[in-house]
Parts: structure tokens; C-alpha cells; sequence
């Protein structure tokens, strides 16, 4: 008798609101999980996604992106090649099998809400063009609840996402104490990869710190990319910190630039020409390790006032001499 009485209070419900008001709401209150749980379908891929990109129903977020994440993840770094280059691996055609417990076991269980993961893996030799393919099973990938929720080992969880700084250019200027004297810093920060940052100090000095190391001279980072003393009094001779600069280093060649750099970012390896070529080109012009993003793409474009592409996401020679130019003009007291 305990226990039906206990289970017709369980299933009382709270009587329904009436409003007398004569004005409505001005707007209803829209579904605060939307964000989540769309972006999370998204990820996936499912079928909730593949329904409103046949739709598109967000008119009022733009339009909804046309591959899924795990896709644009799996083509990001697909291929996978060895050293040589005669072998890559890669992964296509991703899919879910159904979780094996409920939302609810997985409380009672104290395990996690998840779905087996697996991909097709083709395994390709780049010499005789063989191509072997198989599916393989990746882990157990954990699914959001309706709730917009993570069970995580039997306890609901919501993931925070953490505030970073977005990807593009950012200038700062501080008053050095001791000389009363402005420091000018210039980062270009990627969505993945090496910040660049460039800093005028107290003594007219204009440095360049690759990778957040050692700081060093602007112009022998410029000679390492290829330019001449010619080239770099032709672009920046109206501004005397660089004229400056470009006076005090000891560098004439690319090849000499080029070793500087490497000694200083590479104490104690022997170094070379192409070693130091391949370092930088690692850092900002290899799209497997730098990515500015649409964002950071269309936030540079927007303060140093080019027109590249959106999809170039690689670090370009016109960002590089952007900055100077833009540091270089605040430090002369130029209002851009």
C-alpha cells in the first residue's frame, strides 16, 4: 500500500500557470542548450545534424558548416607519412555503434556514457601505389545527454569551455620604469602553432622572438626569408628604429641569417642551412603545424589591412611586414 502511494506522488505533476497579464513577453526565452547540443551533433556528424543542414534551420546563426568535425579533424590530419615519405596512413568514413548502456545504468554503473568509435584506416605505399584498407576501432568516444550533459564515470558532468585569447594580431605598448620609455610588442597568435612577437625596446632596438625564445634582430629575420639590406630600406627606410637595426647586424646573407637564427633557437646542434630552413618552415608554413583559423585569418586582414583569403591559414610575408610596418609606425608616433 507504501508503495503505491509512493508511486502516485511520483507521478502528481504541478498544476498548470495561468497568466492574467495584459502585455506578453516581449520574447520568449530560446533554448539555452541549443549552442551545446547542436555544436555537439556537429562534431559527430549524426543524423539531428545531417536533418537541419538539409533544412538549414539557423538562419539566425549563419549557415550551418557543410562537413562535420570529426571529418574536418580526420582530413586535417590525414595523411600521416613517414620521414621518407614512401609510406602515410589515413582516415576517412568515421561511424558510431550504438552505446552499450543507457544514460541511466551508466549512473547506476558509475561508468561513462560513451559509443564505440571506429574508422576506416587506409594504410597507402606512396612507391608501388598498394593501398590497404581496414576498420579500426579508435575508443569510446563520450556522448552529451539531452541535458547537454557528460556522464562521466557515473557522475553528470558539464564541460566549461576555457576563455583563451582568439587567434590574430595584437599590439600592446608599456612604460618601461626605469627610462620613463614606451616598449611597443607586436604577437601574431595562431589558433595552433608558434606565436611570432616582435618588441621595440627602450634602446630603439626592434627584436623578434620566434616561438617565445631568444629575442633577436628583426632585420636577420627578414634576411633569413629571403630579403636584402635593399629590399628592407625600401619597405621600412622611413622609419628610423629599423634603419637602426639594420645597422647594428653583423648578417649579409640568407645563408649567414639563417645559422644565426638556428645557433640561437638551437643551442648546442650543429647547424646547417637546410636545418634551419626546415625549423622555420616548420613553425609557420606547414599547414600540419600552424593554423591562424578563419578567425585569426580575418582578424589580421582587418587590423593591418589586407585582403588574403579567409582560407589562408598559413602565416604570409604580407602578415610579417604588416606588423613591422604597424609597430615600427607606433613607435614613431604615427596614429594608424
Amino acid at each position: 500500500m507504501e508503495g503505491k502511494l509512493l508511486a502516485a506522488k511520483t507521478k502528481s505533476t504541478a498544476p498548470n500557470r495561468i497568466s492574467f497579464a495584459k502585455i506578453r513577453e516581449p520574447q520568449e526565452v530560446p533554448n539555452l542548450l541549443a549552442l551545446q547540443i547542436e555544436s555537439f551533433d556537429w562534431l559527430l556528424g549524426n543524423d539531428a545534424w545531417r536533418a537541419r543542414l538539409g533544412k538549414n534551420e539557423r538562419p539566425d546563426r549563419g549557415e550551418i558548416p557543410k562537413t562535420s568535425g570529426l571529418e574536418e579533424i580526420f582530413e586535417e590530419i590525414s595523411p600521416i607519412e613517414d620521414f621518407q615519405g614512401s609510406m602515410s596512413l589515413s582516415f576517412r568514413d568515421h561511424r558510431f555503434e550504438p552505446s552499450k548502456y543507457t544514460i541511466a545504468e551508466c549512473k547506476e554503473r558509475d561508468i561513462t556514457y560513451a559509443a564505440p568509435l571506429f574508422v576506416t584506416a587506409e594504410f597507402t605505399n606512396n612507391v608501388t601505389g598498394e593501398i590497404k584498407s581496414q576498420t579500426v576501432f579508435m575508443g569510446d568516444f563520450p556522448l552529451m545527454t539531452p541535458r547537454g550533459t557528460f556522464v562521466i564515470n557515473g557522475t553528470e558532468r558539464v564541460v566549461v569551455s576555457q576563455l583563451v585569447r582568439s587567434p590574430g594580431v595584437y599590439f600592446e605598448r608599456t612604460v618601461e620604469k626605469a627610462s620613463d620609455k614606451d616598449i611597443f610588442t607586436a604577437k601574431i597568435i595562431p589558433s595552433r602553432g608558434a606565436w611570432l612577437e616582435f618588441e621595440i625596446d627602450k634602446k630603439d632596438f626592434v627584436a623578434v622572438r620566434i616561438d617565445r625564445k631568444r629575442k633577436q634582430s628583426v632585420t636577420i629575420f627578414l634576411k633569413a626569408l629571403g630579403w636584402s639590406n635593399d629590399q628592407i630600406l625600401a619597405e621600412f627606410g622611413e622609419y628610423p628604429s629599423i634603419k637602426e637595426t639594420l645597422a647594428k647586424d653583423n648578417v649579409s646573407t640568407q645563408d649567414e641569417a639563417l645559422l644565426d637564427i638556428y645557433r640561437k633557437m638551437r643551442p648546442g646542434e650543429p647547424p646547417t642551412k637546410e636545418a634551419a630552413q626546415t625549423l622555420i618552415e616548420n613553425l609557420y608554413f606547414n599547414p600540419k603545424r600552424y593554423d591562424l583559423a578563419k578567425v585569426g585569418r580575418f582578424k589580421v586582414n582587418k587590423k593591418l589591412g589586407l585582403d588574403l583569403d579567409l582560407s589562408k591559414s598559413l602565416l604570409a610575408i604580407d602578415d610579417i611586414v604588416g606588423a613591422i610596418r604597424y609597430i615600427a609606425a607606433l613607435h614613431k608616433g604615427e596614429t594608424l
